[in-house]
């Protein structure tokens, strides 16, 4: 592509994130790193420096590609204080957690529905359950491990010495070696969870009680939190720029598609202004849009598929575990319109655009296959993050003749497809 042909020279990029509770600094880092990367890959320049605008946290990227010279500025939506509050359980707590999360799923016939699409994210679903159960478990047998041992020192100690081993007093000796096993339980307990950034069993599990906790439905908090990145968006279609592209990134894309929805509705996208653009990755929508109290998100859903102020382009990857990969969110829950344009779905396909080694490096790595979409392809084919982020055509153009995937899964599943007045 020459410069005379270019079609984007400013951008402004606003990556939301999923369910994560670190500082956005990790999607700088993580940009810096991948980007340099990818650039030496494929043969083109991307330099980072801070930011020129006010507002949420972010970077400046400039990408000089195919004769060009494009300038992005990349700004995080930060809703890690939430998920940090909502992570805030004590040991009691989660566990109770779990329990109202699983019965939701199974009571609500929500957790039957989403097997019939990707087993991948199902089993990181349950994989909380399982381990937290594990850790309780492991706990309750040293308890009584501990508590069987000094049982049978003690008392065999007051036979030995021809003391009775019966009666009330002995009843209450038997219950008093009970708190040393009990003590152990507890200590094990607070060391699996501080073990948690490698098992991710709490994280997870808060993650999906989030959803769950109002069966589908926004909390409050988050509500007005999107409100707010609606009127950041809103600002920057007002500004002097050629396009702004919103990335959505695991849970991060359902609240993409309710913040553009409302963003739409609202009348806020000027028809002369930048291009407007969607980028979901490693999407989950399903997770949430199956419950049924998401009466919200299913009505954004429907209204996005069918609007011409954006793209909608979906990635996902049978390689990502932890997304449903391929389904397409509108399609399966149920909401398509008659008249339904979005989104053009198709793979990152991992195992072609990585090389074999490494590909068998990342294979089991499960929660760094979810963060590859933003990451360097050694076998780049036509997706690469730092081409949409900073090169010179916007995501409408860049995908206009790309055809969907064709092992997409774009048939009804959910039970639930009532939506919001």
């Amino acid at each position: 592509m020459t410069a005379e042909r270019q079609e984007v020279r400013t951008r402004r990029v606003f990556y939301i994130p999923g369910y994560d509770p670190i500082h956005p600094r990790r999607y700088r880092e993580l940009y810096r790193k991948e980007g340099a990367a990818q650039a030496e890959i494929s043969g083109y320049d991307l330099s980072l420096a801070p930011k020129t605008t006010s507002g949420p946290y972010g970077w400046q990227a400039t990408g000089h590609m195919d004769g060009t010279e494009v300038t992005a500025e990349i700004e995080v939506l930060v809703w890690s204080d939430i998920v940090r509050t909502s992570m805030s359980s004590s040991i009691p707590a989660t566990y109770a957690q779990l329990v109202r999360t699983a019965w939701t799923y199974t009571a609500s016939g929500a957790l039957r529905r989403l097997m019939l699409l990707r087993k991948g994210p199902v089993i990181a679903a349950l994989y909380p359950v399982g381990m937290l159960l594990l850790q309780a478990l492991v706990a309750l047998l040293a308890a009584l491990l501990i508590w069987s041992g000094l049982s049978r020192a003690v008392f065999g100690a007051l036979g030995w010495l021809g003391l009775g081993t019966t009666g009330t007093l002995w009843t209450i000796l038997d219950l008093v070696l009970l708190i040393p096993g009990l003590a152990a339980a507890v200590w094990l307990l607070r060391w699996f969870k501080a073990k948690d950034g490698k098992l991710f069993a709490y994280y997870l599990m808060h993650d999906y009680a989030y959803s769950a906790r109002l069966k589908g439905a926004n909390p409050p908090e988050l509500e007005a939190r999107m409100a707010e990145f609606t009127d950041i968006i809103a600002d920057a279609l007002l500004a002097p720029c050629d396009e702004v592209l919103v990335v959505g990134h695991s849970s991060g894309a359902h609240l993409a598609v309710s913040i553009l929805a409302d963003l739409i509705r609202q009348g806020r996208v000027p028809a002369n202004g930048p291009a407007l653009s969607f980028l979901s990755l490693g999407q989950v929508v399903p997770m949430v849009s199956f419950l049924p109290e998401a009466h919200r998100l299913r009505a954004d859903l429907r209204y996005l598929s069918a609007r011409d102020e954006l793209t909608w382009v979906d990635v996902t990857a049978p390689g990502d575990g932890c997304a449903f990969a391929l389904c397409d969110p509108v399609a399966v829950s149920g909401v398509a319109p008659k008249d339904k344009r979005w989104p053009l779905v198709f793979s990152a396909a991992f195992t072609q655009t990585l090389s074999e080694a490494r590909w068998k490096e990342l294979r089991w790595k499960f929660f760094r296959l979810h963060f590859q979409y933003l990451c360097a392809f050694d076998r780049v084919r036509d997706y690469d993050y730092f081409r949409i982020t900073a090169g010179p055509l916007t995501l409408g153009t860049r995908y206009a003749d790309r055809k969907p995937s064709n092992s997409r899964i774009d048939i009804p599943v959910s039970k639930y497809t009532t939506v919001a007045a």
